[in-house]
């Protein structure tokens, strides 16, 4: 599938066009080939989709934002969980049409269900801005019965394929032919002052609780039942003048207890989301505590040089008694050992409260995550560092730090040249680690050290260094040369 330009300049008033149609008819995979990569979960089961999903794409030159949405069902037979999920679902997708400048109903070749027709009865009063088309149709398959579909009243019907890219070209001028572009116009130039936050943690957490808060809507699907999220969930908003993005995840449960191949694609897409994120927010519901998967997520993070906060939320619904705050903080501290540096903060989705807090933190430590030290101040506090806390100077322990520089910021890695790296030990990284977080201002974020050797010459040396073997001193001792050859007129 060929990668859609995106558009060099953010739009204001972006005409949205939403793609309708009841379970698996292939409306996640139209919208993948409109936006040109692999954004909406697909796959043969239906009811994949649950949350809208939106993106800005160009089509035929022109910035629209696309939207997928679930499927629409009448058939909602099974357990109440999973019916009163169906009617989120569904009231969702109806929301997001009624605001819609066009609306593309997705339709299946040779399979009109009660549904379908239920459906298009339902979008009847905006047939100004209805596009039907008919998808599975690649190499004519069943188009002389789709043809039939013309007496529903609709105007045309577009046959396409959605995973072949049949005739999607003649699909995207009538999408155009719908939109009024007057009203667009170009977003204020940016800064380049993004926060990108990822909400993750275990399922029915609050995360999408959280997420709509932040940004004033309901684009997440909210519920009781755990693992209601399934595609990442993104979203803006302004806060202090400064513009967020967020992403919220599907809930991360350990792999054995990942049965369908659904939420397997769900926890890969959450955790690809940290690879483009600025901060890492760690959801843990403040009345269950901490999890072992709780610790597996942090660790992803660090790893990519993010930054964490542990969030605990719903904490208005703990027991209020003096003193807890400290005491949970204190058991996620020893339960997260060398996350010493990371934010823990206390707040609640549902009421709003410490979500100011929360904000101002982030706001910091994407700072911090920016922050380059200048090479000169580095190296000054490198010798400050070593002098005091000299490195060992036995004869296999000893090196010495020769200089660093700092080669990345965003995520923060510095490295540093010694003259004999394989002898600088772990504790000793450790303690320039937290001396860089207190003196060079990375106090909240993690941080990468790397010692590399710091020339050939300190090579030379290494190879002749350290005690000579046993060998060699058993032949000195009995008058040879360290290099164990006899001297003339030694006899063996």
């Amino acid at each position: 599938m060929r990668k859609t330009e995106t558009p060099l300049v953010r739009y204001q008033n972006l005409p949205v066009v939403v793609i309708a149609g009841r379970p698996n008819v292939g409306k996640s995979t139209l919208f993948n080939r409109l936006i040109g990569r692999r954004r909406s979960i697909t796959g043969p089961l239906p009811g994949l989709t649950r949350d809208p999903v939106a993106e800005d794409a160009v089509i035929l030159e022109k910035p629209v934002r696309l939207v997928d949405t679930g499927g629409f069902k009448l058939d909602r037979a099974g357990d109440e969980a999973a019916e009163s999920i169906d009617e989120l679902v569904v009231d969702r997708a109806l929301s997001a049409i009624e605001n819609a400048s066009a609306v593309v109903l997705l339709l299946e070749a040779g399979n009109i269900t009660a549904e379908d027709e239920d459906f298009i009865k339902t979008l009847r009063p905006l047939r100004g801005k209805l596009i039907a088309a008919v998808n599975k149709t690649e190499g004519g398959r069943k188009v002389e019965e789709a043809w039939n579909l013309l007496s529903y009243g609709f105007e045309t019907i577009h046959m396409i394929s959605a995973e072949h890219g049949d005739n999607i070209e003649e699909l995207k001028k009538a999408i155009i032919s719908k939109l009024d572009f007057s009203k667009l116009s170009a977003a204020e130039a940016e800064d380049g002052e993004v926060v990108r936050i990822t909400l993750t943690g275990k399922p029915n957490t609050g995360k999408s609780t959280l997420s709509n808060r932040l940004t004033a809507s309901s684009a997440s699907i909210v519920s009781p039942i755990p693992g209601c999220t399934r595609d990442v969930v993104e979203g803006e908003f302004l806060w202090n003048g400064r513009r967020f993005l967020v992403c919220d995840t599907a809930g991360i449960r350990r792999k054995t207890k990942v049965t369908e191949d659904v939420e397997y694609f769900s926890v890969n897409r959450a955790i690809k989301t940290m690879d483009e994120a600025d901060i890492v927010v760690i959801l843990i519901d403040a009345r269950e505590g901490l999890s072992e998967q709780d610790k597996k997520i942090a660790a992803l993070a660090c790893e990519r040089g993010r930054g964490v906060i542990f969030l605990l939320n719903k904490w208005d619904m703990t027991s209020g008694l003096k003193n807890e705050f400290t005491a949970v903080c204190d058991k996620i501290r020893y339960f997260f050992g060398k996350m010493s540096w990371a934010p823990i903060l206390a707040a609640s989705a549902l009421t709003g409260e410490g979500v100011d807090k929360f904000l101002q933190t982030c706001v910091k430590m994407r700072s911090e995550l920016l922050t380059r030290v200048d090479t000169a101040v580095l190296n000054d506090a490198l010798e400050r560092w070593q002098a005091e806390r000299p490195p060992p100077s036995g004869p296999l322990t000893r090196f010495k730090i020769k200089y660093g520089v700092q080669i990345s910021a965003n995520p923060v890695v510095f490295r540093l040249f010694a003259s004999r790296p394989e002898a600088c030990k772990e504790s000793y990284v450790s303690y320039l680690q937290r001396k860089m977080r207190s003196d060079l201002g990375f106090s909240s974020i993690p941080l990468r050290v790397e010692i590399k050797r710091s020339g050939r010459e300190p090579e030379r040396r290494r190879k002749n260094s350290g005690p000579p073997s046993a060998a060699k001193n058993y032949g000195a001792k009995r008058g040879r040369p360290a290099d164990g050859k006899k001297k003339d007129g030694f006899k063996k």
